[in-house]
């Protein structure tokens, strides 16, 4: 297929590099595409950013079939343009889809059509120390239909957003609270989806932890409520001794691009890292013991995001000295320096944007 380009009359003034925040300013302009059974995906086309228009019976509004994935560009000090690992986004993208009854969509097709709109937009990839350009592909159902039931039709699109660091605190350790009154996802549900309704069901608690300054949920499983998930936009790692141990994926957790680069250069390192169930209690009494080293979460948005403080109904427990650990600052930066072009990218997860 090919993809149609109109341009934008008026071009937006971009922010200054400085200040960003995360996800308030958008690009000039996006990708779109749609699909319905008798063209299969259909009508590819760049076009001003903008909204949409849609039925009050459009059935994502009503049945939550949605999906989305998040993947960034990064400017390097050449000023070239580069993404990290977007076919692992968008093979993921794929699982979601088949989890949602939502037609796959063709890996290569959109690589092509995200390259093209992260091109004509590299004006837009800020180049301050830590700022990215975020890129956010969604797929939603679009039939103008009440009836509970797969959509026929979608709408696939990729809007960008030119961003700083996620958290408030920077690289500097978080807060999280954890909880075994609520649940984001069970095992045999779409917990392992990237999809919206998993973020819509961890609003509730988040706002209670947010209430007593706490920046993100720590999720349990949903059956038994003892053993640690992921938390909110993050998988959690724990550096027990000199082990670094994170949840397995077991069917509610989602299988983060950024964890699999932790893994894959922790161990290229020689650390030993384990995939295994993580026990609430178990990480309290290894504190007790002096043996819980570390704590970070890792994800798209942030990158690494140490914990520092960790809250399970009244206990609290400190991390360490309250400063970034060693495994955390050593991942943080080199995963940094890959993405920046400032260092060997030895597994290939770059993809260059190529000049105009």
């Amino acid at each position: 297929m090919d993809i149609s380009i109109t341009k934008a009359d008026t071009l937006k003034d971009r922010p200054s590099d400085t200040g960003l925040g995360f996800g308030t300013h958008f690009t000039d302009h996006m990708f779109m595409m749609d699909y319905n059974p008798e063209k299969g995906w259909h009508k590819p086309c760049i076009v001003p950013y903008g909204p949409f228009s849609m039925s009050p019976a459009t059935m994502v509004l009503h049945y939550g079939q949605a999906i989305f994935e998040g993947l960034k560009a990064y400017r390097t000090s050449t000023g070239d343009v580069q993404l990290f690992r977007p076919r692992d986004n968008f093979n993921r993208m794929n699982k979601s889809a088949e989890m949602l009854c939502i037609p796959e969509i063709d890996t290569e097709f959109v690589m092509k059509a995200l390259l093209t709109l992260v091109d004509m937009e590299r004006d837009w990839v800020p180049s301050e120390p830590g700022t990215s350009l975020y890129i956010r592909p969604t797929i939603i159902a679009t039939d103008p239909y009440i009836g509970l039931r797969a959509s026929h039709t979608y709408r696939f699109f990729i809007i960008m957003s030119p961003v700083g660091a996620y958290y408030p605190e920077g690289f500097n350790p978080v807060k999280i609270w954890v909880t075994r009154d609520y649940v984001r996802a069970v095992r045999g549900g779409v917990g392992r989806a990237k999809t919206a309704g998993n973020y819509a069901a961890s609003l509730y608690a988040t706002e209670i932890a947010h209430k007593d300054g706490y920046t993100q949920v720590m999720w349990l499983d949903g059956v038994e409520l003892k053993y640690v998930e992921e938390v909110g936009s993050m998988n959690i790692f724990f550096v027990l001794g000199d082990e670094i141990v994170t949840p397995q994926l077991n069917g509610s957790i989602l299988s983060g691009v950024t964890r699999d680069s932790v893994i894959t250069m922790a161990r290229s390192w020689g650390m030993k890292v384990t995939e295994r169930r993580v026990a609430i209690d178990e990480l309290f009494e290894a504190h007790a013991k002096g043996q819980l080293k570390e704590v970070f979460g890792s994800g798209t948005a942030a990158v690494i995001s140490p914990v520092g403080n960790i809250k399970f109904h009244e206990k609290v427990i400190d991390i360490g000295d309250g400063t970034v650990g060693p495994i955390a600052s050593r991942l943080f930066k080199e995963l940094m320096d890959i993405q920046y072009g400032k260092a060997e990218d030895k597994q290939g997860w770059i993809v260059p944007v190529n000049p105009t």
